[in-house]
Order: structure tokens, then sequence, then C-alpha cells
């Protein structure tokens, strides 16, 4: 499976205060049926992951494609309040998941 970087975003880190760059990825479309109405809709399963490459050289990587795929994992629950005032405790992410004998380890 691949995933495709599809943009970037610049972050600052909370503690530190240092901004950073993240690359944008999305998995492939798939199709789902609503919960509320059973009607089919497409969607993709979209991520960040940190980026240690100056901004020219990050944005010049939009369209290539990754090894690994996009996963949903648990995660510490938090609210969110939608457009509509509902509040939503969300409690699982996306995250991705290079191809284990593709990844590179690095000590140190």
């Amino acid at each position: 499976m691949c995933v495709k970087i599809v943009g970037i975003l610049r972050k600052t880190n909370l503690k530190t205060n240092t901004p950073y760059t993240v690359l944008v990825i999305q998995g492939n479309a798939v199709v789902l049926q609503s919960k509320a109405t059973s009607r089919s809709y497409v969607s993709a399963r979209k991520t960040t992951i940190a980026c240690a490459l100056d901004d020219d050289l990050a944005k010049s990587l939009i369209g290539q494609t990754l090894p690994g795929s996009i996963e949903k994992v648990a995660c510490t629950p938090f609210e969110v309040k939608l457009p509509t005032g509902k509040k939503v405790k969300i409690s699982e992410k996306f995250q991705y998941f290079p191809e284990k004998e593709k990844a590179e380890t690095v000590i140190g």
C-alpha cells in the first residue's frame, strides 16, 4: 500500500515555541456507508507526519507517494465542538505506518 503527500503545514511546538513542518498525507479513497442515513459516500484517511526538511523541499514532495498505510488507532480521549455546537468525544486518530521492510531506524 502507498499513501500520497498532499500538502504541508507549519506547526509550533507548544513546549518550546519552535516552528516545524509536517507533511499532510492521504490514503486511497474508500466507499463508506453512513450510519445515520445508510447512504454511501467516498472518504479517504488523512494525517500528518513530522518533516525535517525546509519548506521548499517539503513542497516539492507534494504528489509523491510513500510506502505504508494510514490506520485508525486509540488515543487519549478529547472533546471537539462541531460547527452545530454539539460536542463530540474523540478516542481514535489516524496514524501513518511505514512498510516494515522499507522503514529506516535512526539511532542516536
